[in-house]
């Protein structure tokens, strides 16, 4: 018996001396989009037109291109191109690799790397009006239902993600009991975001969002003039933040109430362009939660290069998202001055 054992014993070893030969690197030859699509197939796999891609590398293609040619390296277009594609599906990296002849582990870090430079557009693209452009989307707004000084339309939208794993894993569990982040919009008339956090776990309640963020101190201030935001139920009312009458009691504020609703339908409209336009939002991310942060952002950033650059995606069989959620509190808490006085004085006239 313990000869028997001897020899296994020797036997495995030797076994385990044998060399495990290396799989041999295979450079396939890939083709260029550019070339291989027309103006409508490109669109429709990567989300922009040919110009439009042009026009994003001129801003960020110097710094995706490879310090070296070696190993056939992915030139700045062919990265953002990735990128793009990942976005506009929300595949496993894996076929989004095989259709590009890319391994996985490249998809993955190029979808981190193009998301991060990307974000550094936010300060030109992404963010909220100026003074001089205040009247303006003032008069935006009121053309839409004649609700009056209106800055912003606000409201949060649950982007699904993989379970992060851990003790507080079930933070991110939302309400309607998925794995999400709760991510923060404020966009203007044209659907042009305007203000984006995208940090919360799915759990965290709308109006929580919103007090934690810059916004309210600079409202306060009057850093964006004597306008508001408009925002559902979920947020308290305030006079910087204006929100519908849960029981209208009279026609004046049913009027309000009806004004209020088509003009703050924009960011429900928003949502619905943006995660039509890149789908992997709401199919849901796979990425490390820190890319998957990167990724959201640098999705409303070429939303809005979309808008700047008049590339229109369809708005057709948008799924508008309507919020469940009536209200996030006790409905008498908030300031409701400058809400009766829009009543008393502009929707009473109406009716």
């Amino acid at each position: 018996m313990s000869v028997s054992l001897t020899l296994t014993s020797s036997s495995s070893s030797d076994d385990s001396d044998v060399p495990v030969p290396r799989r041999p690197r295979i450079f396939r030859d890939r083709s260029d989009p550019f070339d291989r699509y027309d103006d409508i197939d490109f669109k429709q796999r990567y989300r922009f037109s040919k110009n439009s891609v042009v026009e994003i590398l001129n801003q960020i293609g110097d710094r995706l291109d490879p310090l070296t040619n070696r190993n056939k390296a992915l030139n700045s277009r062919e990265q953002l191109l990735i990128c793009l594609r990942f976005y506009a599906t929300g595949a496993f990296q894996q076929l989004i690799g095989d259709s590009v002849l890319v391994h996985k582990s490249t998809i993955s870090r190029i979808i981190y790397k193009v998301s991060k430079e990307i974000l550094r557009l936010k300060g030109d693209v992404l963010k909220m009006p100026t003074l001089q452009e205040i009247p303006t989307i003032h008069r935006k707004f009121f053309e839409i239902r004649g609700f009056p000084c209106v800055i912003g339309a606000i409201d949060g939208t649950h982007i699904p993600i993989q379970s992060p794993g851990g003790h507080l894993a079930e933070t991110y569990r939302c309400r309607k009991g998925f794995f999400s982040l709760n991510v923060q919009v404020v966009c203007d008339a044209d659907l042009q975001i305007r203000h984006i956090i995208a940090r919360w776990p799915g759990s965290v309640h709308d109006s929580t969002i919103f007090n934690d963020c810059p916004l309210p101190p600079e409202l306060e201030r009057g850093m964006y003039g004597a306008g508001y935001l408009l925002g559902d139920s979920g947020y308290a009312c305030k006079r910087y933040l204006l929100t519908p009458f849960i029981n209208p009691r009279n026609r004046a504020e049913e009027a309000y109430n009806a004004s209020h609703k088509a003009t703050r339908n924009t960011v429900e409209r928003c949502f619905g362009v943006l995660k039509r336009r890149f789908p992997a939002l709401s199919m849901g991310l796979r990425l490390k939660m820190k890319t998957n942060m990167m990724a959201i952002v640098a999705c409303a950033i070429l939303h809005n290069l979309a808008i700047i650059f008049k590339d229109d995606w369809p708005e057709d069989h948008l799924e508008i998202e309507e919020d469940d959620e009536v209200i996030g509190g006790d409905p008498m808490e908030g300031n409701f001055a400058m809400r009766t006085h829009l009543v008393n004085t502009i929707f009473a006239e109406r009716v």
